[in-house]
């Protein structure tokens, strides 16, 4: 048996957006202890119903992003009053806020620190991701059916199931490091189904 397992890894602009602004939302109660990257000391409009529309929002999207990648951007850039009109009272002051946190995930998203980085963080341990599922897979005599794209994310989504599927999986880059293990088995139960 040859190794036939094909892994896509990249960023997704939208989804990242969203852990942007579901951090942002996590601050407004913040424990000092707990706070998360982007930190803002302004109380943003929120939506009083914010976590479900959150969840609802997180599925739509991720799911756009899984059937066809080049949603992402066109998400991202072209449909941002998705995000505004499910996450945000709507008002002129609202907007106005909304378009900052856009404005600022956008210059921090396309700097050298930003999506760039994200994605080569992962590069040596994502080779040995790629190796250790093959292997497995291998040993198993387990064939995969299709390409194992992986999404990354660079904080945890904490508001909605970021569920990983036979052949998508969203994820942290703090899982490639701390949960490595957990993550090489939850792959490989997910590939062998």
């Amino acid at each position: 048996m040859g190794n036939s397992l094909l892994m896509k890894t990249d960023k997704s602009s939208a989804l990242n957006f969203l852990i942007y602004i579901q951090n942002i939302f996590l601050n407004q109660n913040p424990n000092e202890d707990e706070l998360r990257f982007p930190y803002f000391s302004k109380r943003i409009a929120f939506k009083k119903d914010f976590e479900l529309k959150y969840e609802e929002l997180w599925n739509e999207v991720s799911q756009k992003v899984f059937d066809d990648n080049v949603n992402d951007v066109r998400i991202f850039y072209e449909e941002k009053d998705l995000f505004y009109q499910s996450l945000f009272e709507i008002d002129a002051c609202s907007f106005k806020e909304f378009s900052e946190i856009h404005k600022t995930f956008q210059v921090w998203w396309n700097s050298f620190a930003g999506s760039f980085s994200l994605e080569r963080s992962v590069d040596e341990v994502g080779q040995k991701l790629y190796v250790d599922l093959t292997n497995s897979l291998s040993q198993r005599k387990i064939e995969p059916c299709s390409e194992l794209h992986i999404s990354l994310l660079y904080d945890e989504c904490l508001l909605a199931n970021p569920e990983v599927t036979s052949n998508f999986a969203i994820l942290p880059v703090k899982e490639f490091f701390i949960k490595y293990k957990d993550l090489v088995r939850k792959l490989q139960n997910k590939l062998e189904h």
